[in-house]
């Protein structure tokens, strides 16, 4: 089968012919249908996020339909539609039967330490697939399964209840997910900060309340708008120090900042004025977990998560077309 690899860090993606993956019992081979282009990948690519072993085949958001079950995955069947969740693991060791499964310690993420889906083929343990309704395309399938995952799982980790207020940093493809599913977990109001117009624009239409943070500063705009007190919920998804820093000094009494932009470098944080004071928490945030991905499909299929906006582009399966994408995001 044809595959887009990544054979050495810094260096463009290439097609290889490598064999069509040998089904175990509990495995199931999917023929991709659609499969996502993250920054994510941008990041391997250029090798500044670790790929091993090499070469390997980059694509962690994927959907498809099955070709082949092994014997002990019978719950699936040849034409089946589904998308994948983007760790393979074990689902035997604590971890795993704790329902956390993003710490298995053989588990591997589709795309960083195993072949992913920017192939015609992948292969996946059974317990990994979600079967996707026919009422939601296999695009949006694919890119649910990283960004909308992600941002669901953000929201789970700060512990939203109904009515509390959240602040949105970065709108991106998790942040758009994150101002709906906000919505949808009942929350009072939603800020959307970030620093493009079109960004905020996007997000505004689903109903938030936009803080342009290319024009005023977005804690003391948060804190005017809520009368001094802040925000129960920040989200962090861009990764800077800067807007992590935002994030926790937005927060009101007994706030939860949760981080799920990456970065490597160091944030400043005063714990008797920005935490102890008022019990605020800082929370990460990794990966996304297989339970809670049924309630996401369903968003989707009943249209309480639009994902139109974030298919922007369609691609053919071309290296050059692949690569192209890349240098663009």
């Amino acid at each position: 089968m044809k595959a887009i690899r990544l054979t050495e860090p810094g260096q463009p993606l290439q097609m290889s012919e490598v064999p069509v993956p040998s089904v175990g019992a509990r495995d199931v081979l999917v023929r991709v249908k659609a499969a996502g282009i993250c920054h994510s990948d941008v990041h391997y690519r250029a090798g500044r996020s670790r790929v091993h072993p090499l070469p390997l085949t980059l694509g962690h958001e994927v959907a498809g339909l099955v070709e082949e079950v092994g014997s002990e995955a019978a719950e699936f069947r040849r034409g089946d539609r589904v998308c994948v969740h983007y760790l393979a693991t074990c689902g035997e060791c604590p971890q795993c039967l704790r329902g956390t499964e993003q710490f298995c310690r053989s588990g591997a993420m589709i795309g960083k330490h195993r072949d992913g889906g920017y192939a015609e083929f992948l292969l996946m343990p059974a317990r990994s697939l979600f079967r996707l309704p026919a009422e939601i395309s296999f695009e949006a399938g694919a890119i649910m399964m990283c960004s909308s995952a992600t941002a669901l799982h953000s929201l789970k980790k700060a512990r939203l209840q109904p009515g509390e207020s959240v602040a949105v940093f970065g709108l991106g493809g998790l942040g758009i997910s994150a101002v709906q599913l906000a919505k949808a977990l009942g929350a009072g109001e939603v800020f959307g900060i970030d620093l493009k117009s079109a960004k905020l624009a996007l997000a505004e239409g689903f109903g938030i309340v936009p803080i342009d943070a290319s024009q005023v500063d977005a804690v003391h705009e948060v804190l005017r708008l809520t009368q001094g007190r802040g925000v129960d919920v920040a989200l962090e998804l861009i990764g800077l120090p800067g807007t992590i820093r935002q994030s926790i000094l937005s927060l009101a009494p007994q706030g939860r900042a949760a981080l799920a932009g990456i970065t490597e470098s160091p944030i400043e944080i005063y714990p008797y004025q920005e935490l102890l004071n008022k019990e605020a928490e800082i929370i990460g945030v990794s990966d996304h977990l297989a339970e809670e991905l049924p309630a996401l499909i369903d968003y989707v299929r009943r249209g309480t998560l639009d994902l139109s906006s974030a298919v922007t582009r369609r691609i053919p399966f071309d290296v050059d077309a692949v690569n192209g994408a890349l240098d663009e995001l």
